[in-house]
């Protein structure tokens, strides 16, 4: 599936609710399902600078597409990473590298986040595409 496909489809399943109580729990819910990084990969260079909270952000190229893993010790901010995998995880570099996150703003997720998780989020948007730079220059 297509970066825009799976961002249009996140959209839609934030849609469905009303509150942001609402979308809070289901960032949650997300959450449960990130495709949890190995202990082995939970290294000091994993780690996405800025957040308030600890995540860790491991990538792997198999085949010509990335593959995204990643933890946090907290809740939402793993529901957060969890969307960001979703829409990048199995995709090509120069994909990941050209895509616009504008499915971010359409379910006002930036709008509603501390400062400091909207930092955190731009950090983790960079560290994914550093990934995909570095990645696009290897075989």
């Amino acid at each position: 599936m297509k970066i825009k496909d799976i961002q249009d489809q996140i959209v839609e399943e934030f849609d469905i609710f009303d509150s942001w109580m609402d979308k809070y729990e289901y960032l949650i819910e997300l959450g449960k399902s990130v495709p949890v990084i190995d202990d082995s990969n939970k290294i000091e260079e994993n780690i996405i600078k800025g957040c308030q909270s600890k995540v860790w952000l491991h990538a792997e190229k198999n085949n010509g597409l990335i593959e995204f893993y990643a933890d946090s010790d907290a809740i939402i901010t793993k529901g957060i990473v969890s969307l960001l995998i979703r829409t990048f995880s199995n995709q090509k570099p120069e994909d990941i590298i050209n895509a616009s996150l504008d499915f971010i703003d359409k379910i006002g997720l930036r709008q509603h986040l501390s400062p400091n998780r909207a930092n955190g989020l731009n950090n983790m948007i960079k560290k994914i595409k550093f990934y995909a730079i570095a990645f696009s220059k290897t075989n």
